[in-house]
């Protein structure tokens, strides 16, 4: 390919990397004077017209993509049987060259171009665009540290949110998501879940998980939880690990959108960064008039530090020097008396601090008159919610709930709401999904789909992908479901089923039943698992019970159970038709008169 030209403008000057489907060039372009580089289809596809046909769509899908994290497409076509795309030409490494480079990123860096790639999904997601290769390899690193996504190739366009694959599953074992390994519907949450996995080896510099088969691997992204991240690198911030964990559910449905993901990568950004320089801030002097944290007042605390009696010169004194100050009074009842103040003055004194430690908890800091605005956590990540709210000198607490409509670990509700004004160090209480309560999944094999949909329904399940195939079963019955009976689901899951659409469909060919015999047709049309419809006389030539007509006409298609009319003669041939009778002279001339036959002739 060194030095061709395509389509007499792109020269190809250096192959630069390739891939299972194109080999990908350095090319001059003539006409604009720019590099650019040139993504050539393999020969083994080029005679395959479904897959061209796909992949000039897709690349023009693409080429609408103008985003900065998204490397431009400008061009499509085929010069001599070779097909190609052309494409921004990005010098520098992918990011997989750089994270064998560097062993593993930093979370700051890493959370940063895990950052960009969610924005660049979130442009093609609603653009309809899923990418379904998402992999360190088709990261670039450009010269200033940012990224820029390619190989949109292999994208595939989405009506409205789902799509399937047909045949082999397409895409890379080490990063794609379980519904991909599976063959199944994919959306965007695929992508997704690739993201996850390329954070996943940015934050520890290895694989979630590895085998020594693709098939071995791809069963592990279906049926395995990987290593936690902190395990393997405990300086990740757990932020950045409650992320990834969201990112790689194994439901589509509990992921977040790209545009969610992007929104807790930059929160999480703003935090690690934060800490880190609030971390190397040198430490400020001490101030006891600082708003601070204090500890809860404890009975033990109490204990040990009981209040002293005092006499009528204010100085502190314990019991026994009371007594001894006050002779002539009765020793039992002097200590009675001191003894009742004593616990009066106590049990004012808990009470007092019981107050404030309550208002404490309830209200902020009561001496404090610095205020702040409740932030919004719901429906964040626990680990999320709670550096967010911390992040604003608000203290935390935590309780679970039930709620099929919320993934688990995240934020169910809040209180107070967001948006309220607070002292500093109010107590939030935010409740995390549990999920949906368990339930056992029911047989629905048999039913017909109406039926299986309302149980679904009425057990707080929610219906996913129905496909269809032929069988022998009738129309509408189901054939298979995901999960599977007697497995155990919990409310708000979703379930995917498989009806019958029918027995195929048989079409036959009819042939021209002309000059045959009744009898004759109807066995070749029974032979053909067809019928005889209306049988008609009609007068001809033809011997008496012989086909001279039929419909559908020869050569048209009929399906299996059809039936065919067909016209016999009747064996009377037509009467002829008889014959104009000579024309008779008429008078023209003039009274008396006759008309020579020479005239009439003329007339």
């Amino acid at each position: 390919m060194i030095e061709r030209v395509l389509a007499r403008r792109y020269e190809i000057q250096e192959h630069i990397g390739g891939g299972g489907m194109a080999d990908v060039y350095r090319a001059h372009d003539k006409l604009l004077d720019r590099a650019v580089a040139v993504k050539i289809l393999h020969a083994q596809f080029a005679n395959d017209a479904e897959f061209i046909e796909k992949f000039h769509r897709e690349a023009k899908g693409a080429a609408k993509l103008t985003h900065q994290n998204i490397v431009n497409i400008y061009d499509v076509g085929e010069d001599e049987g070779s097909h190609f795309i052309v494409m921004e030409y990005v010098a520098g490494q992918t990011l997989k060259e750089y994270i064998q480079e560097k062993g593993c990123l930093e979370p700051v860096e890493a959370a940063r171009i895990a950052k960009e790639l969610a924005c660049a999904l979130e442009a093609a997601h609603k653009n309809g665009l899923v990418h379904c290769d998402i992999k360190p390899h088709n990261i670039l690193i450009m010269g200033d540290g940012h990224i820029k996504v390619t190989d949109f190739g292999i994208a595939r366009a989405v009506s409205s949110s789902t799509m399937t694959y047909g045949g082999n599953v397409m895409g890379s074992v080490h990063y794609f998501s379980p519904e991909q390994a599976k063959g199944t519907a994919i959306t965007t949450k695929s992508d997704v879940y690739s993201l996850g996995v390329v954070l996943y080896e940015m934050l520890t510099g290895t694989l979630p998980y590895n085998g020594e088969t693709s098939v071995s691997i791809a069963l592990k992204h279906l049926q395995e939880t990987p290593v936690p991240i902190r395990q393997i690198n405990p300086s990740v911030p757990a932020v950045l690990e409650a992320i990834v964990h969201k990112a790689m559910n194994k439901d589509p449905m509990a992921r977040p959108s790209s545009t969610d993901i992007y929104i807790d990568l930059e929160q999480a950004l703003t935090m690690i960064q934060g800490k880190a320089t609030a971390a190397a801030a040198p430490a400020a002097a001490d101030d006891p008039f600082a708003t601070q944290v204090i500890p809860r007042v404890t009975p033990e605390m109490l204990q040990q530090n009981q209040p002293q009696a005092y006499n009528n010169q204010g100085y502190g004194y314990d019991y026994d020097e009371a007594y001894e100050e006050e002779e002539g009074e009765d020793e039992a009842s002097f200590k009675k008396i001191i003894k009742s103040k004593t616990f009066a003055f106590g049990l004012v004194l808990i009470l007092i601090m019981g107050f404030v430690a309550g208002s404490f908890l309830f209200f902020g800091t009561l001496w404090s008159s610095v205020e702040v605005e409740v932030p919004n956590v719901v429906g964040r990540q626990v680990e999320i919610a709670r550096d967010m709210l911390e992040e604003k000198n608000l203290r935390v607490k935590i309780a679970e709930a039930y709620d099929a409509s919320v993934p688990v670990g995240q934020v169910v509700s809040q209180y107070p709401e967001a948006g309220i004004m607070v002292k500093e160090q109010r107590q939030v209480t935010i409740y995390i999904s549990k999920g949906g309560e368990e339930l056992t999944m029911p047989d629905l094999k048999g039913m017909s789909r109406s039926n299986a949909e309302t149980k679904l329904n009425k057990m707080g399940l929610k219906i996913g992908a129905v496909y269809e195939e032929e069988s022998n079963e009738s129309a509408g019955t189901v054939l298979k479901q995901d999960p599977g009976a007697g497995s155990k689901v919990t409310k708000g899951q979703t379930v995917d089923f498989t009806v019958s659409k029918g027995p195929k469909e048989v079409s036959v060919i009819i042939p021209d039943y002309s000059g045959m015999s009744v009898d004759s047709v109807k066995a070749n049309l029974a032979a053909n698992k067809l019928s005889v419809g209306t049988v008609t006389e009609q007068t001809s030539s033809q011997s008496r019970g012989t086909v001279i007509g039929q419909s559908p006409a020869a050569g048209s298609e009929v399906r299996e159970g059809g039936t065919v009319n067909i016209i016999v003669s009747s064996g009377q041939a037509a009467a002829p038709a008889p014959a104009p009778a000579p024309t008779k002279p008429t008078d023209t001339g003039k009274k008396g008169q006759k008309t020579s036959p020479d005239e009439v002739v003329k007339q």
